[in-house]
């Protein structure tokens, strides 16, 4: 499904989404808050290091349930900002459930290229399988989570040949995914200045980085969600990733009131019908 040829200020409009939502600086505010009070009311192992740059690190949220699933949340910002401190509200739903949640740093652009990233949430996951046992988790039960652009670094993780990667990794490492108003055909994104100017894609780059022109070969069920209230594009995005991996795609879950920032503020309520899919799939599988 080729992306529909519009014109760069379309592009432009339609994928920044924090000039969309006048009150972004208010949610980021309220995200570090809420964030910083569940690092200090809930135990945590902070900045754990799966490489060697300063971005790879990582946060482990345990959950009191030994041998338990494991969900490992990608963040967005368009690969360039954000930080995994910042998402700490979204733990307390899933491990008062009896999971563990990872969530991952990245080195951002433009110090680093989206395939380098790319190179780091591999090693990421690699090592949290690894070290699984160390930590009590099921290394057999390990499901994804991304949003935005954490979203797309899920998707590029599902299509991973992990056993050519690294021999002491099994092919079948991720077991599930929820993927959260993500961009799987990176072709718009070369018109669109505001975020190519850091990222520099070129036409040679995006097919190797579009999950959604990918095959996936293995079975891995996978939830999707987009707000209501987010722009064509990411709807779009979203319903191209759905039919091009159709046998594998789990559930799609309706938020018609949120937007590209609060679908996060669903996927940290514990009786949404979105954290209650990811709960129960992460579950079972």
């Amino acid at each position: 499904m080729k992306s529909p040829n519009h014109s760069a200020d379309y592009y432009s409009e339609q994928y920044n989404a924090r000039a969309s939502i006048p009150e972004h600086p208010h949610i980021f505010t309220r995200w570090v808050e809420q964030s910083a009070q569940v690092r200090r009311r809930h135990a945590g192992l902070f900045d754990l290091m799966y490489g060697d740059s300063a971005g790879e690190r990582l946060d482990l949220f345990p959950t009191r349930v030994a041998n338990a699933p494991l969900l490992v949340f990608i963040h967005g910002g368009w690969w360039r900002s954000l930080d995994k401190s910042d998402f700490s509200l979204l733990a307390p739903a899933f491990t008062n459930a009896g999971i563990n949640v990872a969530m991952l740093n990245y080195s951002l652009a433009p110090e680093a290229s989206v395939e380098e990233i790319l190179q780091q949430q591999l090693r990421a996951l690699a090592w949290l399988y690894k070290n699984a046992e160390r930590y009590e988790i099921d290394a057999q039960r390990i499901m994804l989570a991304g949003h935005s652009a954490g979203a797309h670094l899920a998707a590029m993780l599902m299509t991973a040949s992990w056993n050519t990667y690294d021999a002491a990794l099994p092919e079948n490492l991720i077991k599930a995914a929820a993927l959260l108003s993500g961009v799987y055909d990176l072709t718009p994104l070369l018109q669109t200045d505001f975020v190519n100017t850091d990222l520099k894609l070129t036409e040679q780059r995006i097919l190797p980085l579009s999950p959604g022109l990918m095959p996936l070969t293995r079975a891995i069920p996978f939830i999707t969600a987009v707000g209501g209230l987010e722009s064509d594009e990411f709807k779009r995005q979203t319903r191209l990733l759905e039919n091009h991996w159709k046998p594998q795609h789990y559930i799609s879950i309706a938020l018609p009131d949120s937007n590209h920032l609060t679908i996060c503020d669903v996927l940290s309520d514990p009786s949404s019908a979105l954290t209650t899919a990811i709960i129960d799939l992460a579950i079972s599988i």
